[in-house]
């Protein structure tokens, strides 16, 4: 049993300021900022200008990106660096340290454990309580000659170090606040009923969720609390710690593609997927499921497993309805003919990534080709 995570994990209000001390400490001091362009004026960032700000990157990034970051980080003689953002910020910036110390194609990285030599060091800061990339040896990066979303897994992806500071979570609007906190959850309800789920990665994904039932929706309703806010960053960080050491399911596997075809936001194509996908799969761990349920508390102690699962199936389409998060016809604009034509390669897509593998229920292609039509 293996369970990888940062060197350091600095966590609170303002931790943010600590991040050219954790550097000294790395014996870092050129480091690149790969920065979401939101906060690349923010006064920590300014403070932090050593070597150079790099921002040319967009929402799910491509292996473009990362070479256009590879030649700065080169340029500039830079020898670490600083990812401040979202999880597309986090995965750029994992893969331009990997990118740099390795020769050769992003595609020959794709997979399980590929990665030969490690990057420089890298100091990871959330700006969003979702993806839990601080955490995860996991990127995800776009191959564009192939068009397909590569999921690349090695311990060498892991941060050097993670500061999560919640404040910079207030500034997320109530939209993007619903769909990384559903992607939190997914991540945490899948890494505790993943067939790789394990005695360090359970209680870790037990108090994710349970933090998020207690938590996203006053994050939701009221963006200025700070206690919410928290909660919800150390959650997130939480969900990534579980399920890299885990695995992601089915919800991931599905997502992916779906991202890829429709241009959907990460966390927003998991929160369209969770209902149907987690009321496919309960039966293939009902105890699991229940447990997840108790945790969370919203049925009773005693409830039965059955009843338990039910329950949370129905609690979770709830949690979207009152989110607003929007259906997935919705999120591709109502253009069925579309969805139809992209349902075999998506389906196809999803079993190749390996993640619905881990799924307590394995589906065969024609059962996602359902589920997709059951989220739409």
């Amino acid at each position: 049993m293996r369970f990888d995570s940062p060197q350091a994990i600095v966590s609170g209000g303002g931790s943010r300021k600590q991040a050219m001390e954790l550097l000294s400490s790395l014996h870092a001091h050129r480091p690149l900022i790969v920065v979401d362009p939101y906060f690349s004026t923010a006064d920590f960032v300014t403070e932090l200008r050593a070597a150079d700000v790099f921002t040319d990157f967009q929402p799910d990034p491509t292996d473009l990106n990362v070479a256009a970051g590879v030649e700065r980080f080169r340029k500039t003689q830079a020898d670490s660096i600083v990812a401040i953002g979202g999880g597309s910020a986090l995965d750029v910036a994992k893969m331009i340290g990997i990118a740099a110390a390795n020769a050769g194609p992003l595609s020959q990285f794709q997979g399980y454990h590929r990665i030969p030599n490690p990057g420089p060091p890298l100091i990871a800061i959330p700006t969003t309580a979702g993806t839990g990339s601080e955490a995860t040896k996991v990127a995800v990066i776009t191959d564009t000659s192939r068009q397909v979303k590569m999921m690349i897994l090695d311990a060498k992806l892991m941060p050097t170090a993670a500061i999560v500071d919640y404040e910079l979570t207030l500034s997320m609007p109530k939209p993007l606040t619903a769909h990384v906190g559903v992607d939190a959850l997914t991540h945490g309800i899948e890494a505790y009923v993943s067939r790789k789920a394990n005695s360090l990665t359970d209680p870790v994904a037990l108090s994710c969720i349970s933090k998020i039932q207690a938590n996203l929706r006053a994050a939701w309703a009221d963006p200025g609390n700070p206690r919410a806010r928290e909660a919800m960053s150390l959650a997130a960080l939480q969900g990534g710690l579980a399920f890299t050491n885990s695995s992601v399911c089915l919800v991931h596997g599905m997502s992916r593609p779906l991202g890829l075809v429709f241009h959907l936001p990460h966390g927003l194509s998991n929160s369209v997927l969770l209902p149907a996908v987690t009321r496919f799969s309960w039966s293939g761990a009902k105890t699991r499921y229940a447990e997840a349920a108790r945790a969370m508390q919203i049925v009773p102690e005693k409830s039965s497993d059955e009843a338990a699962c039910e329950a949370l199936t129905d609690w979770l389409d709830r949690l979207n309805d009152d989110l607003q998060v929007p259906r997935l016809r919705d999120c591709c604009g109502g253009d069925v003919e579309k969805f139809r034509a992209a349902l075999p390669k998506m389906a196809s897509d999803a079993l190749e990534s390996g993640s619905p593998q881990n799924n307590p229920v394995v589906p065969s292609a024609s059962q996602i080709v359902e589920l997709f039509e059951a989220a739409w």
